[in-house]
């Protein structure tokens, strides 16, 4: 079980990191995130939307309480970087990699956060 808590909270923090540093791109780079938005085919508007829903979800995935928002917190982010990963892969701008990366990091922090809970409920 311990082991199972190490690689949750080492994949979750590295998960949580990545996801912070881009939202904090989103606010301090802005200009460059809306010109690389836009090159993929999104509209400027969603840049802060992204960020401040990127923040929430973050919090909803370290937080114990609320376990339902914590499932729809993963299903945003596993829609978020699958679309990412999609749009980069299309645009073939070298650039597909940062969110498949990111999918993998979140996958197994979801995987080892159920087998903690597993482990609970036996």
């Amino acid at each position: 079980m311990k082991r199972n808590k190490i690689i949750y909270w080492v994949f979750t923090g590295l998960f949580s990191l990545g996801i912070l540093s881009a939202v904090a791109m989103y606010f301090m780079n802005y200009t460059e995130i809306t010109l690389s938005f836009e090159s993929l085919g999104f509209p400027a508007y969603l840049v802060y939307p992204l960020a401040i829903a990127k923040f929430l979800g973050i919090i909803a995935i370290l937080q114990k309480k609320f376990p339902l928002l914590k499932e729809w917190a993963y299903a945003g982010f596993t829609f978020n970087l699958l679309l990412s990963a999609l749009a980069h892969f299309m645009k073939n701008d070298g650039e597909t990699f940062g969110p498949i990366l990111m999918l993998v990091l979140m996958l197994i922090s979801y995987v080892f956060e159920k087998k903690m809970d597993y482990k609970k409920v036996k």
